[in-house]
């Protein structure tokens, strides 16, 4: 399944071989795509304390006070000569800034699709996470996992969340209120710069983060941008995000009738379709990453998807709020 066919490759199953199996251009070598224990969060066994103290950080996704993260100057430079091309916009000021906002997003992700340079700089992020219930507006993240495709040591990071309040649908993901809502769990405000400093460590310099989860578009991200807008933080501009199931929507209606098809969209009907084995709890946020990295890799190539494919069917955090609050 990994072997790429000649000329142009036409799915991502050699970007994952490469990944997996060339990581020491980014990271120290690693020979196997062999999740690691993450030394910021707490997985499975493991019973890693979690210390109060002042924290300090320098990343992306810094307070709202302070200054958005800058663009390379490579995209800075594309995005001033695009946005130049599209000034005769009989807007108010209001509108302006959101017009060039929005063209600046869509500039990024073409540019990105189209440069070979600039598709070197994208880091590829599975997510997912557990909350205490299904209110985007009431209910908290609990627990959130992350592994970068790219491999390599340090390549997860997991951790339970404290919501600071009782967790109603435990029935869900097995997550009681006892496990959460203790004073070595990190609350959401403690974890963000912890969680940034992650993925600052995992992205390349000048680089970009495509974010892929499952029905993250009505889920996960709707919580991820609560919770950093509840903790004064801004989500980088630099963070895209896709939403596989779209793809595996895509999948189904081109299978038709075959029998050849997953008997539905969910993660749990894409493992039995593919054949993979369950590792970990179903629902943890930790065993649903490591299931969809591999799906989505028979995805893609089902699907005859690239990098750059997925990478125009994202979009930033301030799109989706945008798009939102315009249907809305």
């Amino acid at each position: 399944m990994l072997q790429a066919p000649r000329g142009r490759i036409h799915s991502l199953a050699n970007f994952y071989w490469e990944s997996f199996h060339n990581t020491s251009r980014y990271r120290v070598n690693s020979s196997s795509f062999k999740p690691l224990a993450s030394n910021y969060g707490i997985e499975g066994g493991y019973s890693r304390r979690w210390t109060r103290r002042p924290m300090t950080t320098r990343t992306d996704g810094r307070n709202k006070t302070n200054q958005a993260a800058k663009p390379s100057n490579l995209v800075r430079k594309t995005l001033d000569e695009k946005v130049s091309r599209s000034t005769a916009l009989n807007l108010n000021k209001t509108e302006e800034i959101s017009e060039h906002q929005q063209l600046q997003n869509c500039c990024i992700q073409q540019k990105i699709a189209e440069n070979k340079d600039l598709l070197d700089l994208v880091t590829f992020i599975i997510y997912d996470t557990e909350t205490s219930g299904f209110s985007r507006k009431d209910d908290r993240i609990i627990e959130i996992a992350l592994q970068d495709l790219s491999g390599g040591e340090n390549s997860t990071f997991q951790t339970l969340v404290n919501p600071g309040r009782d967790i109603a649908n435990h029935r869900v993901h097995g997550i009681t209120t006892d496990m959460a809502c203790r004073p070595d769990v990190p609350r959401m405000e403690e974890l963000i710069p912890i969680l940034l400093q992650f993925v600052k460590s995992r992205q390349k310099p000048g680089g970009y983060v495509l974010w892929g989860g499952h029905n993250s578009l009505t889920f996960d991200l709707p919580f991820l941008i609560n919770e950093f807008d509840r903790c004064s933080y801004e989500i980088p501009p630099n963070w895209l995000f896709m939403d596989t199931l779209s793809l595996a929507r895509e999948l189904v209606k081109s299978r038709g009738s075959d029998s050849n098809r997953p008997s539905g969209t969910s993660l749990k009907a894409l493992r039995e379709h593919y054949k993979i084995p369950l590792v970990g709890e179903e629902h943890r946020a930790m065993s649903d990453v490591r299931t969809l990295a591999t799906i989505l890799q028979m995805l893609t190539f089902d699907l005859k998807l690239t990098l750059p494919n997925l990478v125009t069917r994202s979009f930033t955090a301030s799109e989706y709020v945008n798009n939102k609050r315009k249907k809305s």
